[in-house]
């Protein structure tokens, strides 16, 4: 009972309810008005909308990108580099004010299990993107201080807005501090566009995917073609992905 009340409060809700509407416009204008175009024209944007608003298709596309790099067994470095994805301003923490955003949160907790297992140094690149967000290094800098991990093992960049600012500000530390083999910690699907960013500075990476999005195997069942917000937000976030993985090889 709970699955078909899921699958049916889908529909009622966004953005589910946009796709009744849309096919509901475009039932009136063939019926009433015969308007086949216009009514073909909104049954196709309807349709468009259903598919990237369904785990079905989110799974398959973001678990396709999450999956470029496997997660390294024993991974090498001698520098674990964490990359921003943002924060929030203006929010009381535990002990402080301003908190990261769930991606990098996700981010950080593997950063700190790594640093616990392997002793290695934390490098932290993400500045202050807008007004109203926190800076992003800082926030988990002072977050990993809160856990035991002791200053002298943190690093922070704090100018970088974008994943290529990211990159090059990052690359100047870890030239003029010493270290030449960094182990990138980032989300799954940002994973690919990041390290293509760091070969473009000459820095050659371990790649480290964590927070991802989808699961490693994903199963069909009937909620996964209900149209979700999460799952048009994961489709959008796909494809915001691959066009700036193309404008980065191909146009900067």
């Amino acid at each position: 009972m709970i699955y078909v009340l899921k699958f049916g409060a889908a529909w009622i809700l966004p953005p589910g309810i946009f796709i009744l509407a849309l096919l509901g416009m475009a039932a009136c204008l063939l019926k009433k008005y015969r308007q086949r175009r216009m009514a073909g024209g909104l049954a196709v944007l309807a349709a468009v909308l259903y598919l990237l608003s369904v785990g079905a298709v989110s799974d398959r596309l973001m678990g396709g990108l999450e999956q470029t790099y496997d997660v390294p067994a024993q991974p090498t470095g001698d520098i674990i580099v964490m990359l921003g994805g943002g924060a929030i301003a203006d929010v009381q923490d535990v002990d402080g004010t301003g908190m990261l955003a769930q991606s990098p949160s996700s981010r950080l907790l593997t950063v700190l299990r790594l640093h616990r297992r392997y002793d290695l140094p934390i490098l932290l690149s993400g500045g202050q993107v807008f007004s109203d967000t926190g800076s992003e290094a800082e926030i988990a800098r002072r977050v990993l201080r809160s856990l035991g991990v002791p200053d002298e093992m943190i690093l922070v960049e704090t100018r970088s807005l974008t994943t290529g600012q990211n990159a090059r500000y990052t690359a100047e530390i870890l030239r003029r501090e010493g270290y030449v083999h960094p182990i990138l910690v980032t989300s799954a699907f940002h994973l690919p566009r990041a390290v293509l960013n760091f070969e473009k500075q000459g820095i050659t990476v371990t790649p480290y995917p964590a927070d991802f999005w989808v699961s490693g195997d994903p199963q069909l069942y009937a909620v996964k073609f209900a149209p979700h917000a999460s799952a048009l937000l994961t489709n959008t976030v796909y494809l915001q992905e691959k066009l700036r993985i193309f404008v980065t090889r191909y146009l900067e």
